[in-house]
């Protein structure tokens, strides 16, 4: 009887070790504004969030009427963050994120990384764990004037 009830808190004990321990690691070994590698342990909860596109700006010009790079990804990261609130996590579970940017004819056709950064920082920048991440440029987005699409993955320990 004795080694069934320690047996059970062992058992009990290594659950709830397990369960701390199953947290998301960021390798991210200079502090940079991406990890180069999220390791999420099995078991873990997932929410993948679809590209999301950014909002009209009102009174934007109709040559823009999203605005700028950074205005649409701070419009997409403020979608984002919305939506993944709304299904229990925040911006520090995102894994994996994709961003999509088209060529801005104010910068002679090539993708405004640095407008991107600015709006990413605003956001990502404050916390520890960094997503993994790439950025590419397309050609085009689902709607002339769009320069941004980010699509998101983010993962969490299973709520009990």
């Amino acid at each position: 009887m004795h080694f069934k009830i320690l047996s059970a808190a062992v058992f009990a004990s290594l659950m709830v070790a397990g369960s701390a321990a199953a947290q998301n690691v960021h390798d991210n070994p200079r502090n940079g504004f991406i990890s180069q590698a999220v390791k999420v342990p099995a078991g873990s909860e997932t929410l993948y969030v679809s590209g999301i596109t950014p909002d009209v700006v009102p009174g934007a010009p109709a040559a823009t009427p999203f605005g700028d790079t950074k205005t649409q990804v701070i419009s997409v990261l403020t979608k984002i963050e919305a939506i993944m609130k709304g299904q229990g996590y925040s911006l520090s579970d995102t894994v994996m994120m994709r961003v999509l940017l088209v060529g801005d004819p104010a910068k002679g056709g090539g993708m405004d990384f640095s407008g991107m950064m600015e709006g990413y920082t605003q956001f990502y920048g404050p916390l520890k764990n960094k997503p993994a991440r790439i950025t590419s440029q397309v050609a085009a987005l689902v709607r002339p004037g769009m320069y941004a699409e980010i699509e998101v993955q983010a993962a969490k320990a299973p709520t009990k």
